[in-house]
């Protein structure tokens, strides 16, 4: 892109955002808009947060901007093949937008009604709705935890933040409307059908703003900027998190998507631990940062390491180093030990726990058996933990 036509653009944003006339920037800039790409406009929008734009006043004009280039976006609109990451992002786009759709509607059908006698088949249709609603977070997990990151890579940083501020407003909302219906027995019948119109309404009305920015100007510019090679590798991660309920198996059964081995990090000295490459004295740090203690324990039953953190609980010298798990116990635990360790090999358990009371503190021990990824035996794991002040949390803390 020109930097000619960059500056102008870039100078029609600005204009919109002190108030000016849309139809009047069309006309103005109109031989600059038709043929505008979406990749063009985030890139534009990435600069203009780095010269000193709020990301947030980005986020509230998104509208604005996308009106300004509706005609163009659609004149570029890209549709991915069936099976493609984007395909199933858009088609779950477009059923969540169908339920939210369907709060609406159900909620004017509600009103209807004189009371909760009157509403046993809409309330489970709502049970429904919210079920799916509750299970629509792994899409945005797949969004954030896996597309953003790519899209991070090739430099398109901002649009995503932007994306994601609003995928938090979402929750907000859903968040309103799973409370409402767990406090619905309590609530009066009227004043429950009209907090439902207007969290129904407002869920369907960010939802289709946020998906027609999504779909217009966020899935092209992946498209035009993620290279071919890599989207084997994001539909693989996006397996891992798993899809929705409603995720039609169409959506994701594999196309002619180009499949490409991870390039690992290299890292001097540094271990393969397939999720990431790390150093000797990192591991070591990391193990030791943890707030729990950890031993592990070998197929052979031999202790063959404990972790050194700040406040251990329970005392460990590497004179146990290769001693047999069983004679770090008293005689009278030992058929405790052994019968968990056979448990573990025979498959007939996968978490051995405790939990005792140790000079005012409640500690709580778990022990994991540890398999490799062919199914065999390595070992087990203990985990110990002072969980006593972790008893004592209640509501949130979200702030430092």
């Amino acid at each position: 892109m020109g930097k000619n036509k960059k500056a102008l653009i870039k100078e029609m944003i600005r204009q919109l955002h002190k108030g000016a006339d849309p139809n009047k920037i069309k006309e103005e800039f109109k031989d600059v808009l038709k043929d505008i790409s979406p990749a063009e406009i985030a890139q534009i929008e990435e600069e203009l947060i780095k010269e000193g734009m709020a990301p947030d006043e980005i986020r509230r004009l998104c509208e604005v901007h996308l009106a300004l280039f509706r005609e163009s976006l659609e004149q570029t609109k890209t549709i991915a093949p069936a099976g493609h990451p984007i395909h199933t992002l858009m088609e779950e786009h477009k059923i969540m937008l169908g339920f939210a759709n369907e709060l609406v509607l159900l909620a004017k059908e509600m009103k209807k009604a004189k009371d909760w006698a009157e509403v046993p088949g809409p309330m489970e249709h709502l049970n429904h709705i919210v079920k799916h609603f509750k299970d629509s977070e792994k899409h945005y997990l797949r969004e954030e935890n896996v597309l953003f990151p790519y899209l991070e890579k090739h430099g398109i940083t901002q649009p995503p933040k932007i994306m994601w501020m609003e995928h938090d407003k979402i929750r907000e909302i859903k968040k309103g409307l799973y409370l409402l219906l767990t406090t619905a027995k309590d609530t009066d019948f009227n004043d429950f059908v009209m907090k439902l119109t207007e969290v129904g309404v407002s869920l369907a009305e960010v939802l289709s703003s946020h998906f027609t920015k999504e779909n217009n100007i966020l899935f092209p510019t992946t498209l035009q900027v993620i290279e071919a090679t890599e989207w084997e590798e994001i539909r693989q991660q996006f397996g891992e998190i798993g899809y929705c309920c409603f995720t039609p198996e169409s959506a994701v059964t594999k196309e002619a998507v180009e499949v490409k081995v991870t390039k690992k990090v290299e890292v001097a000295g540094g271990l393969d631990l397939d999720t990431g490459v790390l150093r000797q004295k990192e591991i070591i740090a990391i193990f030791n940062s943890l707030p729990v203690d950890i031993t592990f324990v070998d197929a052979n039953d031999e202790v063959r390491y404990f972790n050194q953190t700040k406040d251990r609980i329970f005392v460990r010298t590497k004179a146990v180093l290769g001693r047999k798990v069983q004679q770090c116990h008293p005689q009278k635990s030992i058929h405790i030990v052994n019968q968990i360790l056979e448990d573990f090999r025979n498959k007939k358990r996968d978490v051995a726990e405790f939990w005792i009371s140790l000079q005012g503190r409640l500690v709580y021990i778990r022990y994991f058996p540890v398999w490799d990824n062919n199914g065999n035996y390595l070992g087990c794991i203990e985990v110990t933990q002072d969980v006593t002040d972790i008893k004592k949390l209640e509501g949130e803390k979200r702030l430092l």
